[in-house]
């Protein structure tokens, strides 16, 4: 809304000085020229905002004035909530919202207390995009609208129409009840039920999202934690899913988690190399995920699965008439 984004267009520069037209439409994720009318507005409105020129001008406010701020809004107190767990301000949508509250925070604190804060705050690093080995950690992307359809039906309970690209499948819409949202490892889902079964759906899968009027059936308290963990026992132990124990190159890391449903455990190997617990669909899943890695991945186990590994690279060896090829094969599993 634009009452909130001129409050935090004064807040930033209370706390951060003279800013150009460019750097605050970065801040606000807005136009310059939307940057430009707010100016306008707060000066209509009698906010002592103006334009210092010259190469390093930018707008700055009088100096000692100060708002009066009516608090933090819903979705400013859930970002800050939301941001105590692994990076949920970007998986839920609200990395606007936490910086907008978190602009206020710092600005409802005593004169004597800012500075102090905001240097502390320079001394904590919370999930940076990369870990020790210099692997990037990518959150799925979610289009901005569909999550936000998808939050405020969460917390409404409303029923909640979502076009979903399931994998492999041409994207449909369904009509869902549902229960909460989960992030784990940078990746968000919805919880949710569909004519009484339960359902799990990836978020960046969501396409478009629509709240509808009617009620949801759903209990009025939920425990996410146990819910989760339920269903995440259920989906590793059904059908005809392997576990695969894995080492891995780190450098093609993440081509092996991608092609995996589930990733239960991962430690540092001797030489440098990872050693991966992963779970497939099925054996052909697993063969087919670890093929395409080459030398790069040695499956430890099971063993019926490196027997197959070992009998395809020796069909391909036989079928070049290259010995050499066949030892290499048999050399890395």
């Amino acid at each position: 809304m634009r009452a909130d984004r001129l409050v935090s267009l004064v807040l930033l520069l209370r706390q951060r000085g003279r800013l150009t037209a460019d750097t605050l439409a970065r801040e606000l994720e807005v136009s310059t020229r939307t940057v430009l009318r707010d100016i306008e507005a707060l000066s209509a409105a009698g906010v002592p905002v103006y334009a210092e020129r010259g190469r390093h001008g930018g707008f700055v406010l009088l100096p000692g004035f100060r708002t009066e701020l009516t608090g933090l809004n819903h979705d400013e107190a859930l970002a800050l909530l939301a941001a105590g767990s692994a990076r949920g301000e970007q998986a839920f949508g609200l990395g606007s919202a936490l910086a907008s509250a978190m602009r206020k925070v710092v600005d409802a604190l005593p004169e004597n207390h800012r500075v102090t804060a905001s240097d502390a705050a320079q001394r904590f690093l919370v999930d940076p995009e990369t870990d020790l080995l210099s692997r990037r950690l990518v959150a799925d992307e979610v289009p901005g609208a569909a999550m936000a359809e998808v939050r405020r039906a969460v917390l409404a309970g409303h029923k909640l129409r979502i076009h979903y690209a399931a994998t492999g499948q041409t994207p449909r819409w369904r009509t869902v009840d549902p229960i909460g949202l989960v992030t784990v490892r940078d990746r968000g889902y919805l919880l949710a039920t569909r004519a009484g079964t339960d359902r799990t759906y990836r978020l960046s899968r969501v396409l478009a999202a629509e709240q509808l009027p009617e009620t949801a059936q759903r209990p009025n308290r939920v425990d996410l934690d146990r819910i989760w963990r339920e269903r995440s026992a259920r989906f590793l132990s059904g059908g005809d899913h392997i576990t695969v124990l894995v080492r891995v190159n780190p450098a093609r890391r993440e081509e092996l988690v991608d092609t995996a449903l589930a990733l239960r455990a991962e430690d540092p190997d001797a030489d440098g190399w990872l050693r991966l617990e992963v779970t497939f669909q099925d054996s052909r899943h697993a063969e087919w995920a670890l093929w395409q890695l080459s030398t790069d991945a040695e499956a430890l186990a099971p063993q019926g699965l490196r027997t197959s590994l070992r009998d395809r690279a020796a069909a391909v060896a036989t079928r070049y008439g290259d010995s050499s090829l066949w030892r290499e094969g048999v050399r890395h599993l």
